[in-house]
This record gives structure tokens, sequence and C-alpha cells, in this order.
């Protein structure tokens, strides 16, 4: 008798064992946004307090929406993870619109781990993982750079010695 592979479900744990990324993604994605906002906010400010006080009301809406997007960043990062099954690598993301993306090993083409500026200086790299349906690729963010390469040397043997097809 063969063993049933564990039920995947968008909200549920279930008996998969989830691995979630690096709270520090959140950091730098509230850092990358700041650097979008802040000016936006501080101009609006400049503005009210020195030609057209009515730009008061951009200003107190810019601040609001930079209070939002902070606290969004963290929730979206809390709410992604991965697990590594026997036939498949799965990433479930998003707290509304939940994703939930099945990699089956055998598809898997080649795996990249990329970093920016601001991930690098965090620690932090992204795992891409590449099939020749971009539908069923998928991404990996935040994760530590060792995590991240000895996560892309396993998906990338898997894929080669389950290769399916080729």
């Amino acid at each position: 008798m063969t063993e049933q592979p564990p039920a995947l479900d968008l909200y549920d744990d279930g008996a998969v064992r989830w691995a979630r990324v690096d709270p520090g993604l959140a950091g730098v994605r509230r850092v990358a946004t700041s650097v979008v906002l802040a000016p936006l906010t501080l101009a609006a400010v400049v503005v009210a307090a020195t030609v057209w006080r009515w730009a008061a009301v951009p200003a107190v809406v810019l601040l609001l929406l930079w209070a939002w997007a902070w606290w969004l960043v963290g929730r979206q990062v809390s709410a992604m993870s991965y697990a590594e099954l026997p036939d498949e690598l799965v990433i479930r993301k998003g707290r509304i619109f939940r994703t939930l993306v099945t990699i089956p090993y055998g598809r898997i083409q080649y795996v990249d781990v990329e970093a920016g500026p601001l991930l690098r200086r965090a620690g932090l790299a992204e795992v891409e993982v590449h099939t020749a349906n971009p539908q069923s690729a998928g991404s990996i963010p935040g994760l530590p750079e060792p995590v991240a390469h000895q996560l892309r040397e396993s998906l990338s043997s898997l894929g080669e010695s389950r290769r399916a097809g080729l």
C-alpha cells in the first residue's frame, strides 16, 4: 500500500510542515515602501506649510496610506510559506487573495537565487523556480542567504533526477 501525500489546503496547515520566510523581509519591504511614500508625504507637508493649506489633506492621506502599507507588509510577509513534499515544492502566499502553487520536481528547469541591495543588506535572498509553464513557476522571497543557496542546490538536483519526459 502506497503512502498518500498530505492534503494541501489554502488555510489549514494539516499534516504539511510549512517553512516560513524570514520576518526580516517585512523590514526590507517597509524600507522600499518608505522610499516611495516618504518624499511624497514630505512634499505635501512642505506645500501645506508654505504655499497652500489645503495640501494638508493629501499629506494626511499619504501618512495614513504609509501607516496602512507598513501594517499590510507585515501581514503579507507572515502569510508566506513553502513546503518541500516528497514529489513537489509547494508555495503559499497571501491573506485575502490566497495562492497555492505546486511545482513538481520533475518539471523544474532551473532555479535562481536573487538578491537586490536591500535584501543583501538584510542577509536575505529570493529563490526563483522556473518551469516550462510560467503559471507553474514560483518564487520564495526572504530566505536567509545560506538557506536560499541550499534550497537552490536541493531543488536543482531533485529537478535533474526526476526530469519528466526529457
